[in-house]
Protein backbone atom coordinates (compact mmCIF):
# COMPACT_ATOMS: atom_id res chain seq x y z
CA UNK A 1 0.00 0.00 0.00
CA UNK A 2 1.42 3.52 -1.10
CA UNK A 3 1.42 6.34 1.33
CA UNK A 4 -0.96 8.42 -0.49
CA UNK A 5 -1.81 10.82 2.82
CA UNK A 6 1.08 12.69 1.46
CA UNK A 7 -0.12 13.66 -2.45
CA UNK A 8 -3.70 14.44 -0.91
CA UNK A 9 -4.72 18.23 -0.81
CA UNK A 10 -5.33 19.37 2.94
CA UNK A 11 -8.57 20.34 2.54
CA UNK A 12 -9.62 16.72 1.83
CA UNK A 13 -6.91 14.56 3.98
CA UNK A 14 -10.02 14.38 7.04
CA UNK A 15 -12.76 13.63 4.16
CA UNK A 16 -13.97 10.09 4.89
CA UNK A 17 -15.09 9.09 1.44
CA UNK A 18 -12.43 9.88 0.01
CA UNK A 19 -10.12 8.72 2.44
CA UNK A 20 -12.06 5.58 2.05
CA UNK A 21 -11.98 5.47 -1.32
CA UNK A 22 -8.89 5.83 -1.94
CA UNK A 23 -8.16 2.72 0.59
CA UNK A 24 -10.50 0.64 -1.45
CA UNK A 25 -8.50 1.39 -4.50
CA UNK A 26 -5.74 -0.89 -3.54
CA UNK A 27 -7.73 -3.51 -3.84
CA UNK A 28 -9.68 -2.61 -6.71
CA UNK A 29 -6.49 -2.17 -8.72
CA UNK A 30 -4.92 -5.43 -7.39
CA UNK A 31 -3.02 -7.30 -9.97
CA UNK A 32 -2.14 -10.38 -8.32
CA UNK A 33 -5.64 -12.08 -9.27
CA UNK A 34 -4.95 -11.69 -12.90
CA UNK A 35 -1.01 -12.41 -12.80
CA UNK A 36 -1.63 -15.68 -11.56
CA UNK A 37 -4.33 -16.20 -13.88
CA UNK A 38 -1.98 -15.57 -16.28
CA UNK A 39 0.60 -17.69 -14.74
CA UNK A 40 -1.70 -20.61 -14.68
CA UNK A 41 -3.24 -20.15 -17.94
CA UNK A 42 -0.06 -18.97 -20.81
CA UNK A 43 3.45 -19.10 -18.47
CA UNK A 44 3.31 -22.44 -16.76
CA UNK A 45 2.96 -25.43 -20.29
CA UNK A 46 1.72 -28.24 -17.47
CA UNK A 47 -1.13 -25.85 -16.85
CA UNK A 48 -2.20 -23.81 -19.86
CA UNK A 49 -4.97 -24.11 -22.13
CA UNK A 50 -5.90 -23.17 -25.32
CA UNK A 51 -4.21 -19.42 -26.27
CA UNK A 52 -1.58 -20.57 -23.40
CA UNK A 53 -0.32 -24.19 -25.41
CA UNK A 54 -0.76 -21.85 -28.65
CA UNK A 55 1.64 -19.40 -27.52
CA UNK A 56 3.83 -22.12 -26.31
CA UNK A 57 3.32 -23.84 -29.91
CA UNK A 58 5.13 -20.54 -31.22
CA UNK A 59 7.75 -20.52 -29.10
CA UNK A 60 8.71 -24.36 -29.91
CA UNK A 61 7.72 -24.26 -33.33
CA UNK A 62 5.14 -26.88 -33.45
CA UNK A 63 1.40 -26.20 -34.94
CA UNK A 64 -1.41 -27.75 -32.95
CA UNK A 65 -2.70 -29.74 -36.32
CA UNK A 66 -1.05 -33.10 -37.04
CA UNK A 67 -1.65 -35.33 -40.11
CA UNK A 68 -3.26 -38.71 -38.91
CA UNK A 69 -3.05 -41.29 -41.17
CA UNK A 70 -6.04 -42.15 -43.05
CA UNK A 71 -8.14 -45.65 -42.34
CA UNK A 72 -10.40 -45.84 -45.51
CA UNK A 73 -10.36 -49.29 -47.74
CA UNK A 74 -9.86 -49.27 -51.49
CA UNK A 75 -11.45 -51.24 -54.04
CA UNK A 76 -8.76 -54.50 -54.79
CA UNK A 77 -8.64 -57.99 -56.90
CA UNK A 78 -8.00 -60.86 -55.43
CA UNK A 79 -5.37 -61.83 -57.46
CA UNK A 80 -3.81 -58.60 -55.97
CA UNK A 81 -1.55 -59.28 -52.90
CA UNK A 82 -3.51 -58.77 -50.11
CA UNK A 83 -3.27 -56.22 -47.73
CA UNK A 84 -5.48 -54.56 -44.89
CA UNK A 85 -6.66 -51.77 -47.13
CA UNK A 86 -8.53 -53.56 -49.88
CA UNK A 87 -12.06 -54.27 -49.73
CA UNK A 88 -14.43 -56.27 -52.33
CA UNK A 89 -17.12 -54.72 -54.92
CA UNK A 90 -19.93 -52.50 -53.61
CA UNK A 91 -17.88 -51.81 -50.27
CA UNK A 92 -15.08 -49.69 -50.85
CA UNK A 93 -14.39 -46.94 -53.81
CA UNK A 94 -11.60 -46.85 -56.19
CA UNK A 95 -8.31 -46.33 -55.09
CA UNK A 96 -7.43 -42.68 -56.62
CA UNK A 97 -3.71 -42.45 -56.28
CA UNK A 98 -2.68 -41.43 -52.83
CA UNK A 99 -3.27 -42.77 -49.60
CA UNK A 100 -6.29 -40.52 -46.96
CA UNK A 101 -4.95 -38.74 -44.09
CA UNK A 102 -6.60 -36.78 -41.76
CA UNK A 103 -5.37 -33.31 -40.37
CA UNK A 104 -6.49 -33.06 -36.27
CA UNK A 105 -6.29 -30.04 -34.29
CA UNK A 106 -4.79 -32.06 -31.02
CA UNK A 107 -6.87 -31.56 -27.76
CA UNK A 108 -4.97 -29.39 -25.07
CA UNK A 109 -3.62 -32.56 -23.24
CA UNK A 110 -2.33 -34.21 -26.17
CA UNK A 111 -0.54 -30.98 -27.74
CA UNK A 112 0.61 -30.30 -24.06
CA UNK A 113 2.59 -34.07 -24.67
CA UNK A 114 3.61 -32.76 -27.98
CA UNK A 115 5.11 -29.28 -26.41
CA UNK A 116 6.47 -31.14 -24.10
CA UNK A 117 8.05 -33.52 -26.58
CA UNK A 118 9.94 -30.62 -28.74
CA UNK A 119 10.77 -28.97 -25.60
CA UNK A 120 12.65 -32.18 -23.99
CA UNK A 121 14.56 -32.55 -27.78
CA UNK A 122 15.33 -29.13 -27.77
CA UNK A 123 17.46 -29.94 -24.51
CA UNK A 124 18.14 -33.64 -24.80
CA UNK A 125 21.90 -34.54 -24.12
CA UNK A 126 22.38 -36.53 -27.04
CA UNK A 127 22.11 -40.20 -25.33
CA UNK A 128 20.20 -43.28 -25.33
CA UNK A 129 19.53 -43.01 -21.31
CA UNK A 130 18.63 -39.23 -22.20
CA UNK A 131 15.82 -40.32 -24.98
CA UNK A 132 14.78 -42.97 -22.69
CA UNK A 133 14.15 -40.98 -19.89
CA UNK A 134 12.36 -38.19 -21.72
CA UNK A 135 9.90 -41.08 -22.97
CA UNK A 136 9.15 -42.48 -19.57
CA UNK A 137 8.61 -38.96 -18.35
CA UNK A 138 6.40 -38.28 -21.32
CA UNK A 139 3.86 -42.02 -20.72
CA UNK A 140 4.05 -42.24 -16.77
CA UNK A 141 2.62 -45.24 -15.83
CA UNK A 142 1.41 -46.45 -19.23
CA UNK A 143 3.83 -49.63 -19.55
CA UNK A 144 7.77 -49.67 -20.77
CA UNK A 145 8.93 -47.31 -23.52
CA UNK A 146 12.33 -47.13 -24.73
CA UNK A 147 14.85 -46.87 -27.42
CA UNK A 148 17.14 -49.60 -29.23
CA UNK A 149 19.97 -48.19 -31.48
CA UNK A 150 20.21 -50.59 -34.62
CA UNK A 151 24.15 -50.75 -34.47
CA UNK A 152 23.71 -49.30 -38.48
CA UNK A 153 22.82 -45.77 -38.12
CA UNK A 154 18.86 -46.96 -37.33
CA UNK A 155 16.75 -46.79 -33.64
CA UNK A 156 13.31 -48.29 -32.65
CA UNK A 157 10.87 -46.34 -30.18
CA UNK A 158 9.44 -49.14 -28.56
CA UNK A 159 6.02 -49.13 -26.69
CA UNK A 160 4.98 -52.20 -24.63
CA UNK A 161 1.00 -50.44 -24.69
CA UNK A 162 -1.29 -48.75 -27.49
CA UNK A 163 -1.11 -45.74 -28.53
CA UNK A 164 -4.09 -43.60 -30.00
CA UNK A 165 -4.00 -42.17 -32.94
CA UNK A 166 -3.21 -39.06 -32.52
CA UNK A 167 -0.57 -40.08 -29.79
CA UNK A 168 0.89 -42.81 -32.98
CA UNK A 169 1.18 -39.24 -35.00
CA UNK A 170 2.82 -37.04 -32.20
CA UNK A 171 5.89 -39.85 -31.74
CA UNK A 172 6.29 -40.78 -35.16
CA UNK A 173 6.35 -36.53 -36.56
CA UNK A 174 9.94 -36.54 -37.28
CA UNK A 175 11.64 -33.80 -34.85
CA UNK A 176 9.38 -33.83 -31.95
CA UNK A 177 10.93 -37.00 -30.36
CA UNK A 178 14.96 -36.72 -30.00
CA UNK A 179 16.32 -38.27 -32.82
CA UNK A 180 20.69 -37.97 -33.99
CA UNK A 181 21.19 -36.51 -37.16
CA UNK A 182 21.33 -39.43 -40.10
CA UNK A 183 19.92 -41.78 -37.87
CA UNK A 184 16.70 -43.59 -39.52
CA UNK A 185 13.98 -44.22 -36.31
CA UNK A 186 11.06 -46.40 -36.49
CA UNK A 187 8.27 -46.89 -34.37
CA UNK A 188 6.98 -50.03 -32.57
CA UNK A 189 3.69 -50.63 -31.05
CA UNK A 190 1.49 -53.52 -30.18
Amino acid sequence: MQNYQATIISQYAAAPIVTTLIDAMDTWVDPSVNIEAWYDQVWNILTAVGYGLDVWGRILGFGRVVNIPGSQKFFGFEEAQPSSDQDTWGFAPFFGGAGTTQNYSLPDDLYRLALLAKAATNIWNGSILGINAILLALFPFRGACYVTDGQNMTMTYTFTFALSPPEFAIVSTPGLLPRPTGVAATVVVP
